[in-house]
């Protein structure tokens, strides 16, 4: 979802320099923390004593101060100085300053449609072929990372033109463990086992799921999510691709089948608390608190990594609650796809200090102090996963490490009139009553007066 367009010049203008901040773990203090690659990164680049890097994104607030944070290091490295500014028009700004022959050194970008835009129009430099193939050998799924960042650029070559950097988990299923340890239900391993744990739980007069896609003027985006995952347990990663530019049109039998397997959770009586009816006016963020009453209200709720925010104060992670990875089929014929978000870095200059901070993102250490706070996954396959602040986080960087693909949310790829418009009311229909070809159909309209 994208902010609404409210910028202030004083916003758009806030410069959060880190002013050789101190460092919010002391260097060598800490032995999950790869000092060595920071050292070694300072050896080679001691030349940017006294030099800066403008750096503009959508962090703002805790955010912001855990980027900053990060960033410290890199000046501690290097001596030159990183000024950060968060916009909460980011998407709209970026483009504004690019067209205006203004823009920063490097731009966080929460949106590969965006960077896409971005690297069409001359405006990002190319990262090149070794940062590409460092990708492919440092990430797990390395491949898929690759492919995320690369673009056609203004003549149309596609180039590596972004840096993946913050990843987020969306293949996440959550349920309290007291009640499957007083019910004896077993977290299932494989997509045939998850269907049959909540055939199960119906038969056991209980309910399976709790769902809501209520969401004001986005109402219906939580549904995509589950088309997204079940895309990628159905079909193939290329299947998954063609259908988020429409070389896979939208009614095609394969995205079909994924609307209908949604509903399967989503319109059984006995499957969904409140019923199919209740489905699209249950508010996301309320939706599952129904695993916390007593007698819960349902034992399942599947979301990204962010839903603990929205679960009652008192709830303490891994005890009161815990997720498990929606798992892929049985056969094996789809690998373990991970379906997430995450930022990318673009460069926009030839500042040799943007450069640099490309090159200290790709240090472990770079991950590592983020991941000793709050709120970061990663999956570079070089990182200490001990240095995660809980386990949970860390359970979420093992799901994002034994990815065989990582996809982006796909309705955040295709075009804002599909993706954040027909999609979304299509769902709300669908758990309405609306067949899955009916819905598919008419998704597929406005792609056509797209194209």
């Amino acid at each position: 979802m994208k902010a609404s367009f409210c910028a202030t010049a004083a916003v758009a203008a806030l410069i959060a320099g880190t002013a050789q901040a101190q460092l919010v773990i002391e260097k060598n203090s800490d032995d999950r923390i790869d000092w060595q690659s920071l050292e070694d990164f300072a050896a080679a680049h001691a030349d940017l004593d006294g030099q800066s890097v403008t750096i503009l994104g959508p962090w703002l607030g805790v955010d912001q101060e855990l980027f900053t944070s990060i960033a410290a290091y890199f000046e501690d490295a290097t001596g030159a100085t990183v000024n950060y500014s968060g916009s909460n028009s980011f998407e709209q700004q970026i483009v504004i300053d690019s067209e205006a022959g203004s823009p920063p050194d490097i731009a966080v970008l929460p949106q590969p449609g965006l960077a896409a835009e971005l690297a069409a129009k001359g405006y990002l430099r190319d990262l090149g072929e070794d940062t590409a193939q460092w990708l492919r050998d440092n990430y797990a799924a390395g491949e898929s990372w690759t492919a995320l960042a690369t673009y056609a650029g203004q003549d149309g070559t596609e180039r590596l033109f972004a840096f993946p950097y913050k990843a987020d988990v969306k293949s996440l299923v959550w349920y309290v463990p007291e009640n499957f340890e007083d019910a004896g239900y077993e977290i299932p391993e494989t997509y045939e086992e998850l269907k049959a744990l909540t055939e199960q739980i119906a038969a056991d007069g209980e309910v399976p799921w709790c769902i809501g896609l209520a969401s004001g003027g986005a109402t219906g985006w939580p549904a995509t999510d589950w088309v997204e995952d079940l895309m990628l347990r159905l079909n193939t990663p290329e299947d998954y691709d063609g259908w988020t530019t429409n070389a896979l049109p939208f009614n095609d039998p394969k995205v079909v089948a994924a609307i209908e397997e949604f509903g399967w959770f989503a319109k059984n009586d006995a499957f969904v608390a409140g019923g199919p009816a209740s489905v699209a006016s249950n508010d996301f963020r309320e939706s599952p608190n129904g695993l916390f009453e007593s007698p819960p209200a349902c034992y399942m709720h599947r979301q990204a990594s962010f839903i603990p925010s929205f679960f009652p104060e008192d709830t303490v992670e891994g005890e009161d609650y815990d997720f498990f990875y929606f798992p892929a089929p049985a056969d094996g014929s789809m690998g373990q796809p991970v379906l997430g978000g995450g930022t990318l870095f673009g460069v926009f200059s030839d500042n040799p200090v943007a450069m640099a901070f490309i090159e200290f993102l790709k240090t472990p250490a770079a991950h590592e102090l983020w991941m000793a706070q709050s709120g970061f996954t990663t999956p570079h396959a070089g990182v200490n996963m001990d240095a995660y602040a809980s386990d949970t986080q860390r359970k979420m960087g093992e799901i994002l490490l034994d990815a065989t693909t990582f996809r982006f949310d796909g309705s955040d790829l295709m075009p804002g009139a599909v993706g954040a418009g027909a999609f979304w009311t299509a769902m709300v229909d669908f758990v309405g009553g609306a067949s899955a070809q009916e819905v598919a159909d008419r998704v597929q309209q406005t792609w056509a007066t797209l194209q």
